[in-house]
């Protein structure tokens, strides 16, 4: 990863697959929070390569015991 890698990545949760343990927002609080029902809603869909926040977002999605969340790189 450089400092200017503004290549674009997308944040997905599967609700399907999400148990609500809470990992995602306590990791990265400033791209999940919990609904009221203690499930992740995202607070930005997308961080960039140079964001501060996508090393937190790595964190949840590698610490997601559903593997609930996905970041894939935009084409």
């Amino acid at each position: 990863m450089t400092m200017h890698d503004t290549a674009i990545r997308r944040i997905t949760i599967d609700t399907g697959r999400c148990s609500g343990h809470g990992r995602c927002y306590t990791l990265a609080p400033d791209v999940f929070d919990p609904d009221d029902e203690g499930f992740p809603v995202l607070l930005a869909e997308t961080v960039t390569g140079d964001s501060p926040h996508l090393r937190d977002v790595q964190a949840a999605v590698d610490g997601c015991p559903e593997r609930a969340i996905s970041m894939e790189a935009e084409a």
